[in-house]
């Protein structure tokens, strides 16, 4: 199993996780909210964690993935939040609170997944 995908599969729980323990506490307009927060972190997080995979040895390439993986993430938090401001839509706070909290939690866990992925020479 890659890297890539043990972290999709993990993040994924991870957010399946949340939104369980959530879930009960929030009204409609908020679950909707949650939801779509949701639907938009996972394939960008699996997106930007797999462009610093690919490029993992490559030292202009691995800063090239990961900064724009930061403003990829960056660009998506302000689409968003200009889309909810926009609509006037009812959950659009806890929307910008799950999609920026989905976000860090799946950033603090990228490092687990992208040292397991790696080989040494010795191994070699």
């Amino acid at each position: 199993m890659t890297a890539t995908l043990k972290y999709s599969v993990t993040g994924a729980a991870l957010v399946t996780l949340v939104v369980a323990i959530t879930w009960p506490l929030l009204d409609a307009a908020s679950r909707n909210g949650l939801l779509l927060a949701a639907a938009v972190t996972l394939p960008v997080q699996a997106f930007a964690f797999s462009a610093l995979v690919r490029f993992r040895d490559q030292g202009t390439g691995f800063f090239a993935a990961w900064i724009g993986g930061t403003f990829l993430r960056m660009a998506i938090v302000a689409i968003v939040a200009t889309l909810v401001v926009r609509s006037g839509a009812e959950g659009g706070v806890a929307t910008l609170l799950a999609l920026t909290g989905f976000f860090f939690g799946l950033l603090l866990l990228e490092p687990v997944y992208f040292r397991s992925g790696t080989t040494s020479t010795a191994d070699a």
